[in-house]
């Protein structure tokens, strides 16, 4: 990612306040962080020496609650990426209906170079850094490329240390053995498949039987595929970076899971082997979920899809050009901060039993999920539906920054 990632968010953000006739001032403040911390976090290494390593922190706004946000460990990450995902997680917060603003973190560090000791100590290390811009009622942070639940736990417990209790609301995605909820594991993925069935029943009238392609084997593919499964759908392909399988059978999705959790290898799926990680874009199925990374269907390749639904799993696996073709074609587009939102969502409940030290079973908890996302999905759907000329994107971007403009002028602010 980099200048060119904000810059898509800025087109895209711009576009939603023109279709709303928002003031041209609701512009100019969404497209500036509220607030920017740029760290220095110093690491020893196990060999003696210390590196030092850079940080940040985007609050972008709060007009809608506290800030929410992830934290990436990434080699290649950039202030501008940071804003960008900032900038996308007050829309993705606005527009699932929960009660925050968007913010996220990242550190420019590749975590497969350091040893257990070195991550953890990187980790409260930038707890630390940011102590005094987070809280659980000011900005809550929550695991994102290259973190985990492990690091949430080191995160927690470091900053429970500096204000001498337990803050548990002030990271979300813990483990369970730390005030965590078990379906925050799967809760993505569950997510994604929950946007695929309810766009199923619209067009078709259920998932059941319908084929899929999944394209990406890790945590939001991986549960993508078991809860498609558990829906009825067949998922004949999948991948991950180095190849994909075919199986016009069905690839069951225990099998598939083995693979995400590196107790299988990829090739030894059943099903028709190819060394190309994009062959799932291409089958020749009802529902495509790219589940990957961003830009993988481009103008390029979008001739090679398939697919009548395209369910985005990842952050801006479509390139605007390739959506407009799609959309041309006759299919349509299930976006990112709809169908991945299932995390965020989880989070937010998470937040809400710590805040109030309940805890819900697990059936309770993806109930919950469930309600929401299903009522998120039927107001995108019916306001796409009512809006001649503009794609599902289009609807949830305006339903998305309407929230946040209602309550920024509610309080004045605009």
């Amino acid at each position: 990612m980099s200048n060119a990632f904000l810059q898509n968010v800025l087109t895209t953000l711009k576009r939603a306040v023109d279709l709303l006739n928002a003031p041209p001032e609701l512009y100019a403040y969404l497209s500036k962080p509220k607030r920017i911390l740029q760290v220095s976090i110093p690491v020893r290494m196990d060999d003696g020496h210390i590196e030092v390593f850079e940080g940040y922190r985007v609050q972008h706004n709060d007009a809608l609650g506290p800030y929410k946000g992830g934290i990436r460990f990434h080699p290649e990450v950039t202030l501008a990426d940071d804003i960008a995902l900032a900038t996308l997680m007050t829309l993705k917060n606005s527009l699932a209906g929960i009660p925050y603003g968007g913010a996220k973190g990242a550190v420019r560090v590749d975590p497969k170079r350091l040893s257990q000791r070195e991550l953890e100590e990187l980790s409260r290390g930038y707890a630390r850094a940011v102590a005094p811009l987070i809280g659980d009622v000011v900005d809550i942070p929550a695991p994102d490329v290259g973190t985990n639940s492990q690091i949430m736990a080191w995160m927690v417990d470091e900053l429970s240390k500096i204000k001498g209790y337990n803050v548990p609301g002030a990271f979300t995605a813990k483990p369970p053995e730390l005030w965590g909820n078990p379906v925050r594991e799967y809760s993505t993925g569950l997510g994604v498949a929950i946007a695929a069935r309810e766009m199923a029943k619209a067009i078709w009238g259920g998932i059941e039987g319908r084929t899929v392609a999944v394209q990406g084997t890790g945590n939001v593919g991986a549960w993508a595929v078991y809860w498609l499964e558990e829906m009825g759908a067949k998922v004949v392909a999948v991948s991950a970076s180095k190849g994909g399988v075919f199986n016009k059978a069905g690839i069951p999705a225990n099998e598939v899971l083995k693979v995400y959790r590196r107790e299988k290898a990829l090739r030894d799926l059943p099903g028709e082997f190819s060394p190309d990680p994009n062959m799932p874009l291409y089958a020749d199925v009802d529902i495509l979920v790219p589940a990957a990374i961003e830009n993988v269907i481009t103008e390029e390749n979008v001739g090679r899809v398939k697919a009548k639904v395209i369910v985005e799993g990842a952050n801006g696996p479509t390139t605007p050009e390739a959506e407009a073709e799609l959309y041309r074609r006759g299919a349509v587009v299930v976006p990112d901060i709809l169908a991945n939102a299932g995390g965020v969502v989880m989070s937010y409940l998470e937040w809400v039993e710590n805040l109030s030290w309940t805890f819900w079973d697990e059936e309770e908890t993806r109930r919950r999920l469930e309600r929401i996302m299903t009522e998120n999905f039927r107001r995108v759907y019916n306001r796409w539906i009512q809006e001649k000329g503009w794609t599902m994107r289009d609807a949830a971007l305006v339903i998305a920054v309407e929230r946040v403009y209602k309550a920024m002028k509610a309080r004045g602010w605009i």
